[in-house]
């Protein structure tokens, strides 16, 4: 459904811009920072954030900087902290890949607590999944027992530990946050302490038998995959299984006689949320904590936090509602999607649950969309990923297999166009998982894998004189052909940029069509006009309809000409 994680900025360029403890009247004197001056204005604050969801939290520390929201930070619960850390401590170097744990930011978190003083900081952490304190803690130092290390071994002397620091970053915070551990959590601070030592040891033996993680690395997978249950049960999908669905997604076997068996991969998601554990018992759904102020009445509680939002609704930090799948046609012209929209509109008036799972289909195949592909090269937005989700299940409904319909379904299910007319009702019965799946399909073979084909024939065929003047254009051919077929076109993006060169408008509409999920740049119909040099980059639709395959087959035909100009 994610999220910019940065390294930390040198300690000289970081300190002085960080907010401490302020008065109202020094807020009110602050006009670099409006909207952090909002919420940190914003009344019974002390009682709202305790009770925040940790995605809304997260998203204002990224709005406004982990370092600025010092204050937000002091006023969550634990159960909150760790819920943000398995948002915040983790990232993808690009869309799909595998998240990694960042001990930097870990180290950032620490100087952070560190602003409301070393014993709330040591609270704080105390309160934290020892094994993750480990991990980080591994990450910026080693920890030896004093009499186990020759004399020359500099370090400090912590709690009867030698702590050798093996990265500058964040030390002076991780060294008093320790201090602090020791003096007034003893239990806690010795079993951070045991393990760091056991994960400082030179390692074993290298004996040619065994491949095995390093105690480190092993801890660090741990760490990941006990992330990835939790983060499975709020409704999240890994980059790992977001990849495996959509590459499925790909190789549907649309000829086959019978419907297919639904996808394993959806299949252990949506059994993985039913086992779930009940909201309460989630991070972040804890009360506040005992010693917070007077607590309000459950009704302006209410009003208290639905006024937060809406402060963050206004100023972009929280997305806006999506847009409705029932709506009609716009502006006289019939919807793009009016097919998806007919279906669910049928399910939900005639049966809620049907339609109420079909829901929970489409927030899982969003999911899997931001959690395994990229589009322009970037991340998709959670807008985005919901938009794209609803356009290939349209097309999905418009492309389901005619000999898949039972037998007496099938009689004048065919339209003019080749589209498939399914039964009314069709969605109460036919989960939205397999319609995407034929829609994902489709856009793969009629769009991604076609458009990277005829170009490569295209390319190939132009005059001498075009190539010898853009040799570029050889690299193009023969690097396009190779992903092609190895089946991801996408892969050969930078070596499009010899298209650039002849025709700006061409080049931007096929690095849309032979996307990981194709969709349909404007530039599309400004190349065929000459002179258009130049097009936005987010000016794109995704495409829903089999009528937007039949164009993109028509601009591939002209696509020559264009090039020739």
């Amino acid at each position: 459904m994610n999220l910019r994680k940065g390294r930390p900025v040198p300690k000289s360029a970081r300190r002085a811009p960080r907010r401490r403890a302020a008065t109202p009247a020094r807020r009110e004197a602050r006009d670099t920072r409006p909207l952090l001056d909002r919420i940190l204005d914003t009344p019974h604050l002390a009682q709202i954030v305790p009770r925040l969801q940790p995605e809304m939290l997260h998203r204002v520390i990224q709005k406004c900087g982990l370092e600025d929201c010092g204050e937000l930070v002091s006023l969550a619960t634990p159960n909150q902290l760790a819920a943000v850390f398995d948002l915040d401590l983790w990232g993808a170097g690009r869309p799909g890949l595998d998240e990694q744990f960042d001990a930097d930011r870990f180290g950032l978190w620490l100087e952070v607590l560190m602003e409301s003083g070393a014993s709330v900081a040591a609270r704080t952490v105390s309160k934290m999944d020892a094994d993750l304190v480990i991990a980080a803690l591994s990450q910026h130092a080693r920890v030896f027992d004093p009499a186990s290390v020759s004399s020359a071994e500099s370090g400090c002397d912590i709690g009867g530990y030698l702590v050798v620091a093996t990265r500058t970053d964040s030390w002076d915070a991780i060294a008093a946050v320790l201090a602090a551990l020791g003096d007034e959590h003893h239990d806690y601070f010795h079993r951070v302490m045991s393990g760091s030592r056991r994960l400082s040891n030179a390692g074993f033996e290298l004996d040619g038998l065994d491949d095995l993680l390093g105690d480190r690395d092993q801890v660090l997978f741990d760490l990941a995959v006990d992330r990835e249950q939790r983060r499975e049960q709020q409704g999240y999908v890994t980059p790992a299984q977001a990849r495996a669905f959509l590459q499925m997604s790909r190789q549907l076997p649309l000829g086959r006689n019978t419907t297919p068996p639904s996808n394993p991969v959806a299949r252990a998601y949506f059994r993985a949320i039913e086992s779930a554990t009940e909201p309460e018992a989630q991070p972040g759904a804890s009360h506040p904590p005992a010693d917070s102020a007077t607590p309000l009445a459950p009704e302006n509680t209410a009003d208290a936090v639905a006024a937060f939002a809406d402060v963050l609704l206004k100023a972009g930090v929280l997305p806006q509602q999506p847009r409705a799948l029932l709506d009609g046609p716009r502006e006289g012209r019939p919807s793009r999607l009016a097919r998806i929209q007919a279906q669910l509109q049928a399910a939900g008036e005639t049966d809620p649950a049907a339609y109420a799972m079909r829901s929970q289909e489409l927030a899982y195949l969003a999911n899997t969309i931001v959690a395994g592909c990229s589009i322009q090269g970037r991340p998709f937005t959670a807008q985005e990923a919901s938009d794209a989700a609803v356009a290939v299940c349209n097309l999905g409904l418009e492309h389901w297999p005619l000999h898949w319909l039972p037998a007496d379904a099938r009689r004048g299910r065919s339209a003019a166009d080749g589209a498939t007319v399914l039964p009314d009702h069709f969605l109460a019965g036919q989960d939205l998982v397999g319609v995407f799946q034929v829609g994902w399909a489709v856009l793969y073979e009629h769009v991604c894998m076609y458009t990277a084909g005829r170009l490569v024939e295209i390319v190939t065929r132009l005059p001498s004189d075009v190539l010898e003047v853009h040799a570029g254009l050889d690299d193009l051919r023969l690097e396009l052909a190779r992903h092609w077929q190895d089946g991801a076109p996408w892969r050969a993006r930078d070596d499009l940029d010899a298209l650039a060169i002849l025709d700006m408008p061409a080049w931007a509409t096929v690095l849309g069509l032979i996307d990981e999920c194709p969709v349909i740049h404007a530039a599309m119909g400004a190349s065929t006009r000459a002179g258009t040099l130049a097009v936005s980059a987010s000016a794109f639709e995704f495409i829903s309809e089999t009528t937007q395959i039949g164009s993109i087959r028509d601009w591939m035909e002209s696509m020559p000409e264009i090039l020739r100009r």
